[in-house]
C-alpha cells in the first residue's frame, strides 16, 4: 500500500468514525447533522490533499462535488414525479423535494468509488478498474439503502424492495459508478468546465437509467 492509499484509508476511517458521534447528538434534527458531516468532509478532504500533497484527490473531489450537485436533480424527479422517493422532514431547508445536504452528500461515495477504480487501475488494468467501480457502486450505494431510513433520511416507497433496497435502482446505481470513472478519466487534469459537462452527461445516464429501469421492472415486470 502506497503512502497516498493509506492517507485515503485513514483519512476516511477517521471521518467514519467522527460521524458516529455527530449523528448520536440528542436534540439535533437529522438534516442538520448529516449537513455538518457533509460539509466536514468537503473542507477536509481538499484540505488533506494539499496539506499532503495528494493532488490527484483534488481532482477527483471537485468532480465528485460538481456531480453530487447534479445529482440533486435525479433524487428530485424521483420523489416528485414518479413518488418513489421520500425526504421525510429533516429540519433542514430543501431543494424542490429534495434535502439540502444532498447536494454534496454524493461527494462521498463518487470520490471513493472513483478513487478506488483509479487505484486498481494502476495494478490491473481498465477492465479491472470498471469491475472495481460497480462492486464498490453496489457495496457503498447498498448499504446506504439499507440504513440511511434509520436517520431519518431518504427512503423508497411503493417498489418492489430487498430490505429497504429498490430493486429497480440496483442497476441504475453500478451503472452510476462505472460511468462516473469512465467519465472521470476522460476529463482527469482538465478545467472546471470539462468536469462540469462531463459530470451533467453522468447525471443524465444516471436520470434515464433510473426511470427506464424503473418503468421495466415496476410496469412491465411486476
Amino acid at each position: 500500500m502506497t503512502r497516498e492509499e493509506r492517507d485515503a484509508l485513514l483519512f476516511h476511517i477517521v471521518f467514519s468514525v467522527l460521524c458516529v458521534p455527530v449523528l448520536l447528538v440528542p436534540g439535533c434534527r437529522a438534516g442538520l447533522k448529516l449537513f455538518i458531516l457533509v460539509l466536514s468532509y468537503n473542507i477536509a478532504l481538499p484540505v488533506m490533499a494539499k496539506l499532503r500533497g495528494h493532488a490527484e484527490w483534488t481532482g477527483i473531489w471537485l468532480f465528485a462535488l460538481i456531480l453530487s450537485v447534479f445529482q440533486v436533480c435525479p433524487d428530485w424527479f424521483l420523489s416528485a414525479q414518479l413518488g418513489v422517493l421520500v425526504f421525510p422532514e429533516d429540519g433542514f431547508p430543501r431543494i424542490g423535494t429534495v434535502s439540502g445536504y444532498m447536494a454534496g452528500l454524493w461527494t462521498i461515495p463518487v470520490f471513493i468509488i472513483i478513487y478506488t477504480a483509479g487505484r486498481v487501475r494502476q495494478r490491473f488494468s481498465g477492465r479491472a478498474a470498471y469491475g472495481a467501480a460497480a462492486v464498490a457502486a453496489l457495496v457503498i450505494f447498498g448499504i446506504s439503502e439499507q440504513t440511511v431510513w434509520m436517520l431519518p433520511s431518504w427512503h423508497a416507497i411503493q417498489v418492489t424492495m430487498i430490505g429497504h433496497a429498490a430493486v429497480y435502482i440496483i442497476v441504475p446505481e453500478i451503472i452510476l459508478g462505472m460511468s462516473c470513472v469512465y467519465a472521470y478519466e476522460r476529463v482527469r487534469g482538465r478545467g472546471p468546465a470539462a468536469k462540469v459537462w462531463a459530470a451533467f452527461m453522468v447525471m443524465l445516464l444516471y436520470l434515464g437509467s433510473a426511470a427506464w429501469f424503473y418503468f421495466f421492472i415496476e410496469r412491465i415486470i411486476l
